[in-house]
């Protein structure tokens, strides 16, 4: 990728082959449904969603796309099952490209992190 300054999503994903960019959009319209009112933005030079905080980032490779943010224990511990196909660490998660992505778990780490979010704007207050 010769281009680096993104100031949005979309132009972060037209440095992308057709094929991942359609993998991108696909995560991107789940968060959107999600959460409702999320907030796009570009940070650290890939797509980053806000919702009481830092929600969620991706970002894709030749290989993967990665879903990435610090990941709390009690959320690696709800998805442990799911997750153990995958490569982990402790900030992101990575779908290889050449199987289809899983939705559903997406879905559901998308919807885990909008309640800890929640949570944790909730304490603060």
């Amino acid at each position: 990728m010769a281009k680096t300054d993104f100031k949005t999503i979309d132009e972060y994903h037209h440095t992308h082959p057709a094929e991942l960019q359609e993998r991108m959009q696909s995560i991107r319209d789940l968060i959107h449904k999600e959460v409702p009112g999320v907030e796009e933005v570009i940070s650290y030079q890939i797509p980053c969603f806000k919702y009481k905080g830092y929600l969620i980032y991706y970002s894709a490779y030749a290989k993967h796309i990665s879903l990435s943010y610090p990941y709390s224990e009690a959320l690696l511990k709800k998805f442990d099952k799911e997750l153990k196909k995958l490569k982990v660490s402790k900030s992101a998660i990575q779908f290889p490209n050449s199987e289809p992505l899983p939705l559903d778990l997406i879905k559901g780490i998308v919807a885990f992190r909008k309640k800890e979010n929640e949570e944790t704007s909730k304490a603060k207050k």
